[in-house]
């Protein structure tokens, strides 16, 4: 898929600091699994101030480059809409984050597959391969609870990706590092 050109020392730094956030990954992932309330408010209160920022930048750009630009003022409108609503409504704001989740995970999950063959057969392609299947079954698990459930499933979810995206990327960082070994 692609041909990159790698660097000798590409391998360290990419192995050091895979491991690292690999980590890091893998106990946020713990805390989501242990509160997932907690990890869904908080989720949402993320995504939502990216929104705010979001709408608030186009419209700055929007004002910047051409005022009589409605489809700019729509855009920015409808991010600052929708960035209010999941901030004033947790519950709404949950049951919207739970749907672009899902979308996420389907998205993780194409991705996923197409860098496990693209490295098979080289060493470790099946765990990029395992977490893309997870995704793949996180998706489809959190469609069939939607919206009610995603108070819940949303940090759940969200922890139990961190975990496996964590495994992979430490696991990853370890196999750079021996090649860089070699």
């Amino acid at each position: 898929m692609w041909n990159i050109p790698v660097e000798e020392t590409l391998f360290k730094k990419f192995g050091k600091h895979a491991k690292i956030a690999g980590i890091v990954f893998i106990l946020l992932g713990i805390a989501g699994i242990a509160f997932p309330p907690f990890m869904t408010v908080a989720s949402v209160v993320f995504v939502s101030w990216l929104l705010l920022f979001a709408g608030i930048s186009a419209a700055f750009f929007t004002w910047q480059t051409d005022r009589s630009d409605w489809m700019g003022w729509l855009k920015s409108f409808a991010l600052i809409l929708v960035s209010l609503y999941m901030l004033f409504s947790p519950l709404g704001g949950a049951a919207t984050l739970g749907l672009l989740f899902s979308i996420y995970f389907f998205t993780d999950a194409f991705a996923g597959i197409g860098l496990a063959m693209n490295m098979k057969p080289a060493k470790g392609w099946w765990i990029w391969l395992l977490n893309a299947l997870l995704s793949l079954g996180l998706g489809i698990f959190f469609l069939l609870g939607w919206p009610f459930s995603s108070i819940y499933l949303v940090g759940l979810f969200v922890g139990i990706s961190l975990i496996f995206d964590g495994i992979a990327l430490f696991l990853g960082g370890r196999f750079m590092q021996k090649l860089d070994e070699k």
